[in-house]
């Protein structure tokens, strides 16, 4: 234990008010001392600039919960027990926030939603090359193709179009596609690799 946290029980008590003022200046001077101990603690274990109001918090439950204690060899290990609760919530509550991941906004600014420009102007061109191809189809494959865009399923494709089977969907399905295909050149679009529409 510090020598400079003097134990209060243990000096005898002056009689009167002056032994009681003597013996409350000491008390305030150990808490003193005993408020810089904890500062020092929290400081050193990345408190940072909440240590002094963790050492606040500290000494305000001390008195508030633990004021029938007066002897420093009680206050001490009870102030110091409490010091680390304190200190580890004070770590929760950083992650939970995301403090110590936390990157300045004015030096890396979020990345956009929209999209680059490259990838707009292919999307366009896409766009274009498919629109143009379409419109040099019959008009049972724009009308299949018009339905699918639609978000229409298969079947209903077969009733709307009034085909005798689902499998009569799926031949003219595939047979426009491939008109489709050949009518773009032999591929999709201009990257090799993409996938089909």
């Amino acid at each position: 234990m510090d020598p400079d946290l003097s134990m209060t029980s243990a000096l005898p008590i002056p009689d009167g008010e002056a032994g009681a003022a003597a013996v409350s200046d000491r008390h305030a001077g150990d808490l003193a001392r005993l408020r810089e101990r904890i500062v020092a603690f929290a400081a050193s274990r990345y408190a940072g600039a909440h240590a002094e109001d963790l050492a606040q918090e500290v000494l305000v439950l001390l008195h508030e919960k633990y004021g029938h204690l007066d002897r420093m060899e009680d206050l001490v290990p009870l102030a110091f027990q409490i010091l680390r609760f304190k200190l580890a919530a004070h770590r929760r509550k950083a992650a939970r926030r995301g403090e110590y991941d936390a990157v300045d906004v004015d030096a890396f600014p979020p990345p956009s939603d929209a999209p680059d420009p490259a990838t707009v102007l292919e999307r366009k061109e896409l766009l274009a090359r498919l629109m143009g191809g379409i419109a040099r189809l019959g008009d049972r494959c724009r009308e299949l193709f018009r339905l699918k865009l639609q978000g229409r399923g298969f079947a209903e494709i077969q009733g709307l179009m009034g085909a005798a089977s689902l499998n009569t969907v799926y031949t003219w399905d595939h047979r426009c596609r491939k008109q489709l295909l050949e009518s773009l050149g032999g591929r999709w679009e201009g990257s090799a690799g993409r996938g089909a529409p």
